[in-house]
């Protein structure tokens, strides 16, 4: 007897609807003669001993018969363990064990442990989004899953905790309800900034702040030198506290890439916060990037929307690092693979440390510097022009003097009180380009033709950056990026020109390149 359900398999951070066929017929033999077919992989295959036992603790028994079950299309890889539970429906099917005679209004996706449990996926929300595209009303999912599958309209989704829970669902109703999630009360969540590291405990480094505030308005990318102790990392760490909250189209995007790495807090279904990934420098190209076999979502892209912290920055191998120019400046991943290929969103804000030499105390007031020039030169050297002329703001972090640091912190501004200048300024941008219908969330995502729209200059900045080109000998892409970097400083201001004084200050956070890679 044939019987039909549906399953999905997820491929980089979308989903495709798979038809699993159970055809059952009795056998000349004493054993079962139990076979897999249309490209499964090894958890695919083994997924034959977890359904028998799982079906058999339920109270199921499937005498010795020839079961062959299909995956189609049959042309496209399957791999992972949740195709066990509609391959188990399936089979339970064909011997007459559900009501139904077909399921053509539900997808379920679901590992089976050896006594009917069912235990969670990854890439439940892609999943859900594949059905509704699909029109298919019902989605069946682990309860560790739902959340997120339920952030998705339009589909009914099924929290399940056991086989058994599946079988009186399909036949009888059995109560369980689709689950139904607030969306809006998801995004809004502001737990996780309490308890966050605060800007008002960092002592005196009011020029570092001042450009962590422009970068985190704007999205840019931003580069901390200076010698160990200054509070580089410090400073980074506090980042997250004055960002802006996600909107739903980027929670959405985020929690499909989460879901899919197997990173996403179950308890929360949603991603509500900006990402801050910081990965350390023994990182390989394929975890920063990502890939694999079946390629898997790299650092780049679980930062997707939020900050990429790379401390200690000429420690990172050179060709892990050289591998990010097209993520900075696509805002994407692209992997080639002879089987597929694959593309993963990685629009994040890269935030960078690093000292000045392998001593670290370079041009220190402090300590003498005990390396060479040519030492110098070589540690800087790991970072190669083409990757520094993607980071926007460069900016010295100098040793705290003692004063600063024993004195009041009654000066230091805390994180809310810059976080509001924050949102006002993204708010600004929001609006903007939300008027001319652009799909983009801030000024760092601005291409060419948004550049010329919305950051026209007056003569004197004119011949300001005129100079400044000239001078320092700055790229076309170095140009582009000062006026991202004024468009967010006049932002911060509320002044819709960007005037002179804006362009002089993205100017100055251009210089350091210039110091010390001569």
């Amino acid at each position: 007897m044939l019987f039909k359900t549906q399953s999905a398999a997820v491929y980089g951070i979308d989903a495709n609807i798979i038809e699993v066929e159970v055809d059952v017929s009795p056998t000349r033999q004493d054993k079962d003669n139990f076979q897999t077919v249309g490209l499964p992989d090894a958890a695919v295959r083994e997924s034959q001993q977890r359904i028998r036992a799982a079906l058999r603790n339920c109270g199921f028994d499937v005498p010795p018969t020839t079961i062959t079950i299909n995956l189609a299309p049959a042309d496209i890889k399957k791999e992972g363990s949740g195709f066990d539970l509609p391959m188990a429906m399936g089979i339970l099917g064909a011997y007459g064990g559900l009501v139904m005679k077909e399921l053509p209004e539900y997808v379920m996706v679901g590992e089976l442990s050896l006594d009917g449990g069912i235990r969670g996926v990854r890439g439940a929300l892609p999943i859900a989004v594949a059905a509704r595209a699909k029109k298919i009303a019902n989605l069946i999912v682990p309860e560790v899953n739902a959340r997120e599958a339920a952030v998705v309209g339009g589909v009914n989704v099924y929290p399940v905790k056991s086989l058994i829970d599946v079988v009186n669902l399909l036949n009888s109703g059995n109560g369980i309800l689709p689950l139904v999630v607030n969306t809006q009360a998801m995004l809004s969540d502001d737990s996780e900034l309490n308890g966050r590291p605060d800007f008002k405990e960092v002592r005196g480094q009011f020029t570092a702040k001042r450009a962590l505030e422009i970068s985190c308005a704007g999205g840019h990318n931003i580069l901390m030198i200076g010698p160990p102790g200054s509070g580089k990392t410090m400073l980074a760490k506090r980042i997250p506290g004055i960002l802006p909250s996600l909107t739903f189209e980027e929670a959405l995007e985020t929690t499909k890439i989460h879901s899919v790495a197997g990173v996403l807090d179950a308890a929360a279904g949603l991603v509500s916060a900006r990402p801050f990934r910081s990965p350390h420098h023994t990182i390989s190209d394929a975890g920063l990037i990502g890939g694999g076999i079946i390629p898997r979502p790299g650092e780049v892209s679980l930062a997707h929307n939020g900050v990429l912290f790379l401390d200690e920055l000429p420690e990172f191998p050179r060709n892990v690092l050289e591998v990010m120019r097209q993520p900075l400046e696509d805002g994407q991943v692209s992997i080639a693979r002879a089987s597929m290929s694959l593309t993963f969103p990685s629009r994040f804000m890269l935030a960078a440390a690093m000292n000045p030499c392998p001593c670290g105390y370079h041009g220190s007031a402090q300590r003498e510097c005990l390396c060479t020039e040519a030492m110098i030169q070589r540690y800087v050297s790991k970072i190669s022009g083409p990757l520094l002329d993607r980071i926007d703001i460069h900016i010295d972090v100098p040793a705290v003097n003692y004063k600063e640091l024993r004195g009041s912190d009654s000066k230091s501004e805390s994180s809310a009180q810059i976080r509001e200048r924050v949102l006002r300024a993204r708010e600004i941008q929001l609006n903007r380009f939300a008027a001319a219908g652009e799909r983009i969330y801030s000024n760092a995502q601005m291409g060419t033709r948004q550049i010329r729209s919305y950051c026209e200059l007056g003569t004197d900045s004119e011949r300001m950056l005129e100079r400044a080109m000239q001078q320092q000998g700055l790229s076309a892409r170095a140009h582009d990026r000062i006026l991202k970097v004024a468009r967010t400083i006049a932002d911060l201001e509320g002044n819709p020109q960007i005037e002179g004084k804006h362009i002089a200050e993205a100017i100055q956070y251009r210089t350091l390149d210039r110091t010390f890679w001569a």
